[in-house]
C-alpha cells in the first residue's frame, strides 16, 4: 500500500473511469452509459463533458492510451480509450489507499453540529426533525432504486449505494436519539445552552471552561457547593514575592 502519497489525478471519476477501462477499451460516450448502467451516478458525479476532460486528463499522465478510431456510416470517429500499465498500478494503488485510509474529510453537517449552539435549543430540535424527514425520504428512495437495480446487476456493482443507505439510516437513528435527549432534558450541558440563548450570558461553568479546562473546570465547579454563602473560588492574583 502507498500510505495515501499524493496524485497527479484526484477526481473520484478519474478512478471510475480507470476501473470501466481495465475491463476493456472503451469510448468517452460508452463509458459514462456503462457508468449510469451500473448505478454509478449515485456515487459519482457523471457528464459527459467532465468525463471527456478526465480521460483527456488521463492520457496526458499516461494512465490511458487511444487504442482504436471507430467509424460508423456517417457518424464521427470515436476514439477507443484503454488503460495502460500504469493506469492498472495506480488503480489499485489509489483505491486500495481509499479503502484503507480513513481520509480527513469535513462534512457540513459536522461543521453545523460543532456550531449548533448558536440556535435556541426548541429552534435546533425543529431543524432536526425536518432533516429527520429529508433522511428519511431519501433513504426510502435510495432502498427503491436498489431495489430496481438489484433485477439487472449483480451486487457487487451496488454496495457504495448500500453503503449510503445505511450511513443515512445510521444518521437519522442518531439525529432523533440527540433530539430526544434534548426534549427529555437529559442533555449534558442543556441548561448552559439554554441560558446562553435566553440571556445572552456565557453560563459560570462554561466561563470556568474557557479559563482552565475540563480538569480546571470541574474542580471550579465542585468548590462552589460548600452550601449557602460560600462564594466560591476565586481568580489567582499575583504572587507574593517576599
Amino acid at each position: 500500500m502507498s500510505g495515501g502519497k499524493r496524485r497527479r489525478l484526484t477526481n473520484p471519476l478519474a478512478l471510475a473511469v480507470m476501473g470501466l477501462l481495465g475491463e476493456r477499451p472503451m469510448h468517452p460516450y460508452e463509458i459514462a452509459r456503462t457508468l449510469r448502467q451500473r448505478g454509478k451516478g449515485e456515487s459519482v458525479k457523471i457528464n459527459y463533458g467532465s468525463l471527456y476532460t478526465v480521460v483527456q486528463n488521463l492520457e496526458k499522465h499516461g494512465l490511458v492510451e487511444a487504442t482504436e478510431v471507430q467509424r460508423e456510416g456517417n457518424r464521427p470517429e470515436r476514439t477507443l480509450y484503454g488503460l495502460t500499465g500504469a493506469g492498472r498500478e495506480e488503480v489499485v494503488e489509489w483505491l486500495s489507499d481509499l479503502v484503507a485510509v480513513p481520509a480527513e474529510e469535513f462534512p457540513l453537517f459536522e461543521t453545523a453540529l460543532s456550531l449548533i449552539g448558536y440556535l435556541p435549543p426548541d429552534e435546533a430540535v425543529s431543524r432536526l426533525r425536518d432533516r429527520i424527514t429529508e433522511l428519511d425520504v431519501g433513504a426510502a428512495a435510495t432502498r427503491g432504486v436498489l431495489g430496481k437495480l438489484y433485477e439487472t446487476l449483480p451486487r457487487i456493482f451496488l454496495v457504495e449505494i448500500e453503503y449510503k443507505l445505511h450511513m443515512a439510516e445510521a444518521q437519522a437513528a442518531w439525529v432523533r436519539g440527540f433530539v430526544r435527549e434534548i426534549e427529555e432534558g437529559t442533555l449534558s450541558g442543556l441548561d448552559g445552552w439554554r441560558t446562553l440563548r435566553e440571556s445572552g450570558e456565557v453560563p459560570a461553568e462554561w466561563a470556568a471552561l474557557s479559563r482552565h479546562g475540563p480538569e480546571g473546570a470541574a474542580k471550579a465547579a465542585a468548590s462552589t457547593d460548600h452550601g449557602p454563602g460560600h462564594k466560591g473560588p476565586r481568580e489567582p492574583g499575583p504572587r507574593r514575592t517576599g
